[in-house]
């Protein structure tokens, strides 16, 4: 599967190991980390894994001194492809984004403030997105700055990023989100049932709380633009809906509206759920039509 790895000198001085699946996305991975290397606060290990990289990104990714990668011939997929990434990580905290994403000013700071308040590892944290396009996610602020790189204004996103408020909120599910490296390791990064990737966000959220984590914070002043799933419109996707009942015996948005109360004003940590007995029935209905 892997066919090439490049390793970089390991950084005393890294906070995060960011780790970004990539495929022939070249334009958007060279904007997402030179965003990552202006406006971070502090020093990262960035790790690629390149899906096959015939449009340029291999020898991109050669001649950059502080990128980490590994790269398999063919479109492995996310949840292959972040797990490879995560292999090679020497920081304690993997954070993971999407190579179509813009990091705004700071984004790593309260991310890295929010970490050392908790006061322990199980958690789970995200950025919030600005995303050009409404889909009616109460997790995400609606601002457009640009739907593509010719149309992007980075001058404007900077300058007015921070003015809309946002409320800091519960259900971290999607990138760029950030856990510690024991907390991965212990649930086995991501499911690689799901690939090549359609709900295995919310089954990574799952394993987590299988695990005992009742932390899932998205911070309101943690920003990233997302340009909108640029890789993902290019692929077959699986059933990852089906698969998600079929695994956990729930409906995925049981889970992320009544466990993880996604998009909710945050205040706490979120208590344990008892699933009532008409919801599992009607889940198991629902397993019986899948």
């Amino acid at each position: 599967m892997i066919i090439n790895k490049k390793h970089t000198i390991k950084n005393s001085n890294a906070k995060f190991s960011i780790i970004i699946p990539t495929w022939n996305n070249l334009t958007f991975l060279i904007t997402l980390v030179e965003s990552i290397r202006k406006n971070s606060t502090f020093e990262h290990q960035i790790i690629l894994h390149i899906n096959d990289g015939t449009d340029g990104t291999l020898e991109w990714a050669d001649k950059q001194a502080d990128i980490t990668y590994s790269q398999s011939k063919e479109n492995i997929g996310i949840c292959k492809a972040v797990n490879l990434a995560g292999a090679l990580a020497y920081t304690d905290y993997i954070l993971y984004i999407n190579d179509d994403m813009y990091v705004c000013p700071n984004w790593d700071k309260y991310l890295w403030e929010e970490i050392q308040s908790i006061g322990h590892n199980l958690f789970f944290i995200s950025a919030t997105m600005i995303e050009f396009f409404d889909t009616k996610n109460p997790c995400v602020i609606v601002a457009d700055f640009g739907k593509t790189l010719e149309e992007f204004d980075e001058n404007k996103l900077l300058q007015d990023y921070h003015l809309i408020e946002k409320d800091d909120w519960n259900g971290s599910t999607w990138p760029p989100n950030v856990v510690h490296k024991d907390v991965w390791d212990m649930v086995g990064g991501y499911s690689i049932e799901f690939s090549p990737g359609m709900y295995s966000d919310p089954d990574f959220s799952k394993k987590l709380w299988e695990l005992g984590v009742r932390y899932y914070k998205g911070l309101g002043k943690s920003r990233v633009y997302h340009f909108g799933s640029k890789s993902v419109k290019r692929i077959k996707k699986n059933k990852g809906k089906i698969a998600f009942l079929n695994k956990w015996g729930i409906p995925s948005s049981l889970f992320v509206k009544k466990f993880l109360k996604s998009g909710t004003k945050f205040s706490s940590i979120l208590p344990d759920i008892q699933v009532s007995n008409s919801q599992k029935v009607i889940s198991f209905f629902k397993k019986l039509k899948s």
